[in-house]
């Protein structure tokens, strides 16, 4: 899968605040697959397929679970953001309690991880977090007791997959992002959880900590691609990656630097390109 250049229709004021169901709905419709050769990639190295018994943490609106599935695999995805979960629900159970439903496609839960393991009643092979690191203060904070708690329902020997953002100097939208820094440190008092620079060993320093062995690692390139500057405004807020910013200013005052800051990666057709490198790291239990 390639990131597919997208159109928001919406007739939604420009400044006016996202609500919940707005936000999640950018994010899914327009944000998420960006990351789609990540979750290729990850798969591929892993053969992922009718064996794999999989756990999402931060599953978001579901993508990275439907191709899983897609390949296979019995999937089951747990994420506090309900309104995500929701288009998640759509996509992977869109017959959910119709007669001939077939039984335990996919799980999900918005309220913590699942009592037991997998549907079939196998422990999980395979714990992902998609959800990338190491581009805001405190991003990974909470993650590392939710990976103890879910390894609980993995097997021995299981294998987790912890994702973050590559190099600032490998990744375009890395000074879009410094927006949000500028605009949280102009705050007084200042708001916490701005963007900082990604650091080499973000993702082994949670797999330390989670007591994980590193076993490998990849990079993979994630354009991002969008069909019109508003769209790539509204895509880059739904990462939550702003809301410090917002916090400390206004929306209407983000949105505009980052439209502006958006001006190099514009094309003559109008179109935004914004190159960018994720990284993974492999680990087992």
């Amino acid at each position: 899968m390639t990131p597919t250049l997208v159109r928001n229709h919406r007739d939604a004021e420009h400044s006016a605040p996202a609500d919940a169901g707005t936000r999640a709905r950018d994010w899914a419709e327009i944000q998420e697959r960006m990351l789609a050769p990540l979750y290729e990639a990850v798969y591929d190295r892993l053969e992922v397929g009718p064996a794999t018994r999989m756990l999402s943490l931060g599953c978001g609106s579901g993508l990275a679970m439907l191709v899983a599935a897609a390949r296979g695999a019995q999937v089951t995805g747990v994420d506090s953001d309900r309104e995500r979960l929701a288009l998640a629900r759509e996509r992977l159970l869109p017959d959910e309690g119709a007669e001939g439903t077939p039984a335990h496609r996919a799980r999900l839960h918005d309220d913590g991880l699942p009592a037991g393991a997998g549907a079939d009643g196998a422990p999980y092979s395979l714990i992902t977090v998609f959800e990338p690191i190491g581009c805001a203060a405190g991003d990974s904070e909470g993650l590392v007791p939710a990976l103890e708690s879910a390894l609980q329902l993995a097997a021995r020997g299981a294998t987790v997959v912890l994702t973050g953002w590559g190099p600032p100097e490998r990744c375009a939208t890395a000074p879009v992002l410094r927006v949000a820094a500028r605009l949280t440190e102009s705050a007084r008092p200042p708001h916490p959880g701005g963007w900082r620079p990604t650091l080499r060993d973000d993702l082994e320093d949670v797999a330390a900590r989670a007591g994980l062995k590193p076993d490998g690692s990849g990079r993979v390139s994630c354009p991002f691609g969008y069909a019109d500057p508003d769209s790539a405004v509204r895509g880059l807020l739904s990462t939550g990656l702003f809301d410090a910013a917002v916090r400390a200013t206004d929306r209407s005052q983000v949105e505009k630097e980052v439209a502006e800051a958006l001006h190099p990666y514009r094309r003559a057709d109008g179109t935004v390109w914004m190159p960018n490198v994720f990284r993974y790291l492999v680990c087992t239990t």
